[in-house]
């Protein structure tokens, strides 16, 4: 697949700001400071698609991006901002969860984890839920680059290991980067397979 075009749309503050729309939508998301803006700015080749933030917890809102004119891609509220006021932290997590469960022209969630870690509690727990509520997702490592391959490797074994209690097989898991561009092309693959399965 290429991108030709790549257009904001529109930002929703609430599941009822979503766009009425018929179109496929790609919804990534993940923790604060998994690199989420910049893969995205990856993916697209448009350096200021996504507001790249030294602070974590930028994303506040759901964003909706035209791809190709074809299908949408969806920039969702990372998880886990700890300096959130927490009615801000349950704001998010009810938009979050009303868009997951209830749009339904969402094709696939985007889980990024940063590769360079351990498997996170709240990484578990969160694709732990999808996975309970019958919401399918890949997970995305992100930040290959900073990382040893072995090291990386380890981690995603881990992780595996750790999501047996509630997922059965193994979950497609893709590896990359925002600054080699590693694993953009399998990534747009992935997307184009499940636009033409959808016909």
């Amino acid at each position: 697949m290429q991108i030709q075009t790549a257009t904001f749309e529109l930002s929703a503050p609430d599941f009822e700001g979503c766009p009425e729309s018929d179109l496929t939508e790609f919804a990534f998301i993940g923790r604060s400071n998994v690199g989420k803006s910049s893969l995205l700015n990856m993916l697209t080749r448009k350096k200021d698609l996504a507001v790249v933030s030294s602070k974590p917890g930028r994303t506040r809102l759901i964003n909706f991006f035209l791809i190709n004119r074809k299908w949408t891609l969806v920039d969702l509220p990372g998880y886990g901002y700890a300096k959130a006021a927490g009615h801000d932290r349950k704001k998010f997590q009810q938009i979050v969860t009303d868009y997951l469960l209830e749009r339904p022209n969402l094709s696939c969630v985007f889980v990024l984890i940063d590769s360079r870690h351990s498997p996170q509690r709240i990484d578990l727990e969160f694709t732990g839920w999808l996975a309970e509520s019958g919401v399918p997702f890949v997970l995305v490592f992100t930040k290959s680059d900073k990382s040893k391959p072995g090291a990386i490797q380890a981690n995603i074994e881990q992780f595996k290991e750790q999501m047996v209690e509630f997922f059965e097989g193994e979950p497609r898991i893709f590896i990359c980067s925002s600054k080699t561009e590693s694993g953009r092309g399998d990534l747009l693959q992935f997307i184009d397979q499940a636009l033409r399965a959808e016909g």
